[in-house]
């Protein structure tokens, strides 16, 4: 296991309700936590079916119950997939969501899945999780699988740099290649002073080319071994990241990127990579806390 040049939390939270489609969730949760050297906190939130007013001990000792045989299976499972850390459970009645935000404090990571092959729901905890968790959230698509290399979106924001960083972690603790990718055509995102570059196409990918080569040299130097591709694209950004994702394992992207006057909880970028990329997608914030756990 590579050893990360930096303190981390002390687990891995993984989302898990037990279906065939969320096994990729919970394998991709084992994985973390096994090239993390973390513990793996298992998740399931119970559903109260009638209204909050209708009491009945006994139906609800027999939902919990049920929860809490589908956890046994959850660290069953985990344990067949090669968790070989502590397995902890937690057993919540409230929202899902909810549920992930309130217990992400001691994590470094949060894994979700998805039930659709194709597009998320507006609804989903994929699509609402990263908007109010301050921790990395992966969202792993069912139907996905590995492809070969880790994708970063960069724009120069403080957010981007936050991503950079977890996928350069993320490609170290898996040896994999890292491809990180800046559409350069976002006129909508920039400041006024900006904006003459657009006239001039040339300056605009030299200006692009330098930002990113000054965001990707301090992971170059903490990771030389990281075999990294950099490319500034004379594409919008979503455009560019999907193409770039077609043949990923990952795509790493930022909550928000430059434009202050997204209305989003997330970016729109973000938000359209979690919608539509074909792979899993990694959305991270910027830091906020200090670490309390060494791996």
């Amino acid at each position: 296991m590579v050893a990360l040049t930096r303190m981390q939390r002390p687990n891995v939270l993984v989302g898990y309700d037990g279906t065939e489609e969320n096994d990729v969730a919970l394998r991709w949760a084992v994985e973390e936590s096994r090239l993390r050297g973390l513990d793996l906190m298992i998740c399931y939130c119970w559903h109260w079916p009638y209204p909050r007013e209708h009491v009945d001990g006994g139906v609800q000792a027999v939902i919990q119950r049920a929860g809490e045989n589908l956890l046994r299976e959850g660290v069953r499972r985990a344990r067949q997939l090669g968790a070989a850390g502590k397995v902890r459970t937690r057993l919540r009645r409230e929202p899902v969501c909810d549920t992930l935000v309130a217990e992400s404090h001691d994590a470094e990571l949060i894994v979700v899945g998805s039930h659709d092959r194709d597009r998320l729901l507006e609804g989903s905890t994929a699509v609402r999780l990263p908007a109010r968790t301050h921790r990395p959230v992966i969202a792993v698509r069912h139907g996905g699988g590995p492809r070969g290399r880790v994708v970063a979106g960069v724009d120069g924001s403080r957010a981007a740099d936050a991503a950079l960083g977890f996928a350069v972690e993320e490609a170290v603790l898996r040896d994999l290649d890292l491809h990180v990718v800046h559409g350069a055509w976002e006129p909508g995102a920039v400041p006024d002073s900006e904006l003459p570059l657009f006239t001039d196409e040339e300056k605009l990918m030299e200006v692009r080319a330098a930002m990113l080569a000054e965001a990707v040299h301090p992971w170059k130097r903490r990771y030389p071994e990281v075999r990294m591709r950099v490319s500034p694209l004379l594409e919008r950004p979503r455009e560019a990241l999907l193409a770039a994702a077609g043949d990923a394992e990952l795509l790493v992207v930022g909550d928000r990127g430059l434009g202050g006057v997204d209305p989003l909880p997330l970016g729109a970028t973000s938000s359209a990579m979690l919608h539509h990329a074909p792979c899993a997608v990694a959305v991270v914030p910027p830091p906020r806390h200090v670490p309390r756990h060494g791996a």
